[in-house]
């Protein structure tokens, strides 16, 4: 078989409609705490797993495609399972949903922060729940790698790799996904041709994204151009965003102090939904509601065109031998980089014996307790931290 007929272009009939799909991306967007890492986790879980709205291969394609293009891990994984069955529309309204929760709180927790001049429980809160959160990673990261790499060497190989340089270079590089796709399609499905022109499709929107960043406007348009510039050529999760972020909005606009910026990622982390809602909280430090909502549109908007114009062809291709290597290949380095990014987002927040007894005993309750909802982890470990940090700092 060198190419997928007219009739598989979609795997499989759908088994849910639209607006139960963009429900559950609401709800995700509101509880799911943990990051990008802990996110599709809970995606494969609930979508693949529990509902089997999603198959296993689209799922994968999903994650090869979010690991491939520039932009936030989670939220592009979200747009392309919106667009496996209901296309355009599907990703329009599943990103909408999946963004919009956390959106909403960031742009509250920065109205109360501009008020009262900075968040000092965030620092408790932050101290118990950055330890549960890395619990809730490391269990996602442990079941996507039990459940895609198996019993293979090769694909072992590449986990490993994976998951050391992202420890070593603190950051996810997008050669190590391609670079691990070509060599598992070269191993398993060496084809005659490669893809053909279709890197032309990607040139233009980010060419158009890389030209605003030229433009002198003022502070909204600012705004819009850098993070429309971050959203564009940053690759991999919040992880990597966050140095960039600090480069731009710290050192080279001042638009926020250390302190703030600071604060900023601890919102992001404590909030639920995406890692990178923090540029909304940032562009409301910097230029109140319309700045928030400015930086956030030009953080996700890129990230939905990479996703969008390219679905097409995974859709059409995706079943061929040569693609399914090429994305068993990356997946399995997105998944050694997500267990890699377990260690380094630990070693910031694990800083003394209680917060590693505390991500030791949030990986023994999920492990012991598979139903219990994560939310409560995370409440049970904020009310924690207000209360032992106090003690662990005066001690």
């Amino acid at each position: 078989m060198t190419e997928a007929s007219p009739t598989t272009e979609v795997s499989q009939p759908a088994t849910y409609t639209l607006w139960q799909l963009v429900r559950y991306l609401l709800a995700l967007g509101t509880w799911g705490f943990g990051g990008p890492v802990a996110l599709v986790g809970y995606m494969y879980r609930d979508l693949v797993e529990k509902r089997h709205w999603i198959s296993e291969s689209d799922y994968k394609e999903g994650m090869a495609l979010a690991q491939l293009m520039p932009g936030p891990l989670a939220a592009q994984l979200a747009i392309y399972l919106g667009y496996v069955h209901y296309r355009a529309r599907g990703a329009t309204l599943v990103g909408l949903g999946f963004v919009l929760p956390s959106f909403v709180m960031v742009v509250a927790i920065g109205a109360v922060y501009t008020t009262y001049g900075g968040i000092g429980w965030m620092q408790a809160v932050f101290y118990g729940v950055g330890a549960a959160v890395i619990g809730i990673i490391a269990m996602s990261a442990y079941k996507l790698t039990t459940k895609n790499i198996g019993k293979d060497k090769l694909l072992w190989a590449i986990f490993l790799v994976s998951a050391a340089v992202t420890v070593i270079t603190k950051s996810e590089i997008v050669w190590i996904f391609l670079g691990a796709g070509v060599l598992v399609w070269l191993v398993r499905a060496p084809p005659k041709r490669w893809f053909g022109g279709t890197v032309n499709s990607f040139a233009a929107p980010l060419l158009a994204f890389f030209a605003l960043d030229a433009i002198d406007w003022h502070k909204l348009g600012q705004i819009g151009a850098y993070f429309a510039y971050a959203g564009s050529f940053v690759f991999g999760s919040g992880l990597a965003i966050v140095p960039f972020l600090y480069g731009g909005v710290v050192q080279e606009y001042h638009w926020l102090t250390d302190r703030q910026f600071v604060d900023a990622v601890a919102v992001a982390m404590i909030t639920p939904g995406p890692v990178v809602i923090t540029t909304g909280f940032i562009g409301y430090l910097v230029a109140g509601f319309w700045g928030a909502v400015v930086a956030a549109a030009g953080t996700f908007v890129p990230c939905y065109l990479f996703t969008i114009l390219p679905a097409p062809y995974f859709k059409k291709h995706g079943k061929r031998p040569d693609i399914v290597a090429f994305v068993d290949g990356v997946t399995t380095a997105a998944i050694g980089a997500i267990t890699g990014a377990v260690i380094v987002i630990g070693q910031r927040s694990i800083t003394d014996w209680v917060t590693a007894a505390l991500a030791l005993v949030t990986i023994g309750v999920l492990w012991r307790f598979k139903k219990l909802p994560e939310p409560i982890i995370v409440v049970a470990a904020a009310l924690l931290g207000l209360v032992l940090y106090p003690l662990m700092t005066h001690a």
